[in-house]
C-alpha cells in the first residue's frame, strides 16, 4: 500500500445554473493546447465541453477524465431541480461509446491536466475564459496515498492495443526499426 503524502489537489467546480452554453471554455482549452499554443482553435481537441440537453435546456461543462478501455455497464438516471438526466451526461471519460475527449486525428484520449505550464498560470484557461462565473477554480491540500503516474505514451499505447491489437503495434514497431536501420545502413555505404 502506498505511502500517504499531502497533496494539492486541484478543483474545477461547475455552476450549471450559471452555464449559458457560450462555449468560450472549449475555445480557450483548444487554443491552450495546439501546438504551438495559441496558433489554431479547434474544439473537437478542447479538454472540456459542454453539453447540451436541449428537452430539458441545460448546459452542463463536462471535463475530461481518465481513459477507459470499456463501455460501463451503469445506466443510471440523476434528478435534479425535478429534471431527469442519464449518467453519460456527466461522465468525463474517453469511451468506446462515444466520440468525446478523443484526438479526432489519432482517436486518442484526451484527459484535462488543469493548463499546467511553464511558467504555471493562476487558474486554467476554461476558468479564467469563464465569463458567466459557471466555473470555479480551487485548491486545497489533502492527504492522499500516493500511486504510480502514467506516462501519456504508456496511455496512448493502451489505447492503440485496444483498438488494433497488441500484436499489430509490435510488428509495426518491428517494421519502423527495421526500414530506420537500412536507412541508416545506406546512408554509412554512401559516406
Amino acid at each position: 500500500m502506498g505511502e500517504k503524502k499531502k497533496k494539492i489537489v486541484k478543483i474545477i467546480k461547475v455552476d450549471i445554473d450559471k452555464c449559458n452554453g457560450c462555449r468560450a471554455c472549449e475555445v480557450a482549452c483548444s487554443a491552450f493546447h495546439a501546438s504551438p499554443k495559441y496558433s489554431s482553435n479547434n474544439p473537437a481537441r478542447s479538454r472540456i465541453r459542454v453539453i447540451h440537453e436541449p428537452l430539458r435546456d441545460v448546459y452542463v461543462p463536462i471535463r475530461a477524465g481518465d481513459y477507459t478501455p470499456a463501455e460501463c455497464t451503469g445506466r443510471h438516471t440523476y434528478t435534479i431541480n425535478e429534471k431527469e438526466y442519464d449518467e453519460c451526461s456527466f461522465c468525463g471519460v474517453s469511451c468506446p461509446s462515444r466520440d468525446i475527449f478523443k484526438e479526432p486525428d489519432s482517436g486518442l484520449p484526451l484527459k484535462c491536466d488543469m493548463c499546467e505550464s511553464d511558467p504555471p498560470l493562476t487558474e486554467p484557461m476554461c476558468v479564467q475564459w469563464c465569463l458567466a462565473d459557471a466555473l470555479t477554480y480551487e485548491e486545497r491540500e489533502e492527504e492522499v496515498e500516493e500511486e504510480e503516474k502514467r506516462e501519456e505514451m504508456e496511455i496512448g499505447l493502451e489505447s492503440l492495443a485496444n483498438k488494433y491489437g497488441l500484436q499489430k503495434i509490435m510488428d509495426t514497431v518491428a517494421r519502423m526499426s527495421m526500414s530506420k536501420k537500412g536507412l541508416k545502413h545506406k546512408a554509412k555505404e554512401e559516406n
